[in-house]
């Protein structure tokens, strides 16, 4: 009776509750812990809404498009221009304090063509370099499944739009504290000194795991056993490896809304367990109020920008940084009767990160903020283009194939699941260099 109850409970799945003996070759398994990724590291920064680019890399000053400054007042650094914000703005980094850190670094694109103008298609189009589709995934969730998949916080999100393609899983960590949670999962309420487990039997506990994963390998399972158990002995290595989070997760949690975020993808990405991360915050759609709005958020939204080169730099991890600065659309050239700007299908984009020459400002507006036609051979707007058909509009999946190009996934099976259809004579050359 014992013997048939025993084959009757490995067949439904019950091995663990029986004592099961292993083989000698399984209890020589050991439950390996995840390499951890070392780079490079992706964060993709949302300014969700819609910033105003006439306020920071695109400014104007003429023709009533802004009213806090006028064309004189235009600031340089190096080859950018930008607005003056230091008197205007509600807190946070001043462009002035911006550029002058960081403008030997940054690339700055003007003029990129949204093609339309509402809120979801455009945060769509943005993130994925795909219009028409619903099924691609952001460049943050492919260049995770193209490089991390195995890593336990490959892919994290914090707002806006984050599809994955079903290529790699999407991980949201809200707070500092969640994370502490997840790192020592085998903590009560994650904390170190109040584990579950004594070292030991936890070690048992692995090797029997282990044991059992071996032995279980060589047996013919249906697909949903098998997934299950994949899934089981992967949870606790991938705790182990969420475990090199915890020294790099810092004693208080800061204020600012995108630090809080930058510290969760800063600490996973210097504990190997993460690729990308997507942060955001939002309030951009500044349909009454444009200049006090504005002036309140962008400076914010580079000071989040300054916050994670400064911390990576403590974490030793800038070298392998990129930065990729968006918005789903920009604001009109002119106000409407609440003081405030609609919906405007052109803007900007900013990178910043390793083998990214920075000092560079592409592309344009003309004075009336529209798209200038611009060269993808040789990077240069066209500004007398006129009605000649010459040059492109630049748009998203134009961005985004440079990106591919620039990560070297262009070619993995992933990215040819999801093509941009980008012809060859309009890959922006040599974007980046």
């Amino acid at each position: 009776m014992r013997r048939d109850f025993l084959k009757w409970c490995a067949c439904v799945g019950l091995g663990l509750a029986a004592p099961v003996r292993f083989p000698r070759a399984a209890q020589a398994a050991e439950m390996q812990e995840l390499p951890a990724y070392e780079g490079p590291y992706y964060i993709v920064f949302n300014a969700s809404g819609g910033w105003d680019t006439t306020y920071l890399m695109d400014p104007k000053g003429i023709g009533g498009i802004n009213r806090l400054y006028e064309e004189g007042d235009i600031l340089t650094s190096g080859n950018h221009k930008f607005a003056p914000t230091a008197k205007h703005m509600q807190g946070g980094t001043s462009n002035e304090d911006f550029y002058a850190e960081f403008g030997d670094e940054l690339l700055v694109f003007n003029g990129l063509d949204y093609s339309v103008n509402n809120h979801s298609p455009c945060s769509r189009y943005m993130a994925t370099g795909k219009l028409d589709s619903l099924a691609y995934p952001t460049f943050a969730a492919l260049v995770a499944a193209c490089q991390g998949p195995a890593c336990p916080l490959s892919f994290l999100t914090f707002g806006n739009y984050s599809a994955t393609g079903n290529l790699v899983a999407m991980s949201r960590v809200p707070y500092l504290p969640s994370l502490k949670r997840i790192a020592n999962a085998d903590a009560i309420e994650g904390n170190e000194r109040s584990p579950y487990h004594d070292d030991f039997a936890l070690s048992r506990i692995e090797r029997a795991l282990a044991e059992q994963r071996a032995d279980r390998a060589a047996q013919p399972l249906l697909p949903r056993q098998q997934r299950a158990e994949s899934m089981l002995y992967a949870a606790q290595v991938n705790s182990k490896a969420l475990a090199r989070i915890t020294p790099h997760i810092p004693k208080d949690n800061p204020k600012q809304r995108l630090a809080q975020q930058a510290e969760i993808a800063l600490a996973s990405f210097k504990a190997g367990v993460c690729v990308s991360a997507n942060l955001s915050i939002g309030q951009f759609d500044s349909h009454a109020n444009n200049d006090t709005d504005q002036m309140k958020l962008i400076p914010e939204f580079l000071e989040g920008i300054a916050y994670v080169l400064h911390r990576a730099e403590e974490l030793q991890i800038r070298d392998k940084l990129v930065v990729i600065a968006q918005s789903e659309m920009g604001r009109t050239p002119t106000y409407n009767g609440g003081n405030g700007k609609d919906h405007w299908s052109i803007g900007s984009i900013m990178f910043l990160g390793p083998r990214i020459r920075g000092n560079r400002v592409i592309g344009a507006t003309d004075e009336g903020q529209f798209a200038v036609p611009f060269d993808p051979e040789k990077l240069m707007a066209i500004p007398d283009a006129g009605n000649k058909k010459v040059g492109i509009r630049v748009r998203p999946e134009h961005i985004h194939e440079a990106l591919r190009q620039y990560a070297g996934i262009v070619d993995h099976p992933h990215s040819r699941l999801f093509p941009l259809g980008v012809k060859a004579e309009e890959h922006l050359q040599n974007l980046w260099s």
